[in-house]
């Protein structure tokens, strides 16, 4: 059993260099201290925050700065895009009709990361 995600969670990407949270707003109407979220709580820069700089050559920005630098590898801010919503999230417990995110679920960024949440916000309630 994995542990329900709430806003304020600690998330990391396989090709940023720091770690960020999640924000999410009080739309979906179910509370911890803070939101619970569901597996659409993926919008990049509203729920899902930058990671500090850029590793991913797939990235255009990474791409470009490193060409400029004739090669030399150069690591850009990143600014995550994220299309597909996280998964595989709680099939048994919704929350705002979805289903509800729980620590072990991912989600993958255009530029080739994968997104984990590291801590979920919250250590009491659990769902499968």
């Amino acid at each position: 059993m994995g542990n329900l995600v709430c806003g304020g969670a600690m998330l990391q990407c396989s090709f940023g260099v720091a770690p960020s949270s999640l924000m999410v707003l009080p739309t979906n109407r179910v509370m911890t201290s803070m939101p619970i979220a569901n597996i659409m709580d993926n919008k990049p820069m509203v729920n899902i925050l930058p990671f500090g700089m850029c590793n991913s050559m797939s990235n255009p920005t990474v791409a470009a700065a490193t060409a400029a630098k004739l090669g030399v590898f150069t690591p850009m801010p990143c600014v995550p895009v994220v299309a597909a919503p996280w998964a595989p999230g709680s099939p048994t417990v919704l929350v705002a009709n979805m289903p509800a995110l729980n620590n072990t679920s991912k989600c993958m960024c255009n530029w080739g990361g994968v997104i984990q949440v590291v801590q979920p916000g919250q250590m009491t309630i659990q769902v499968p």
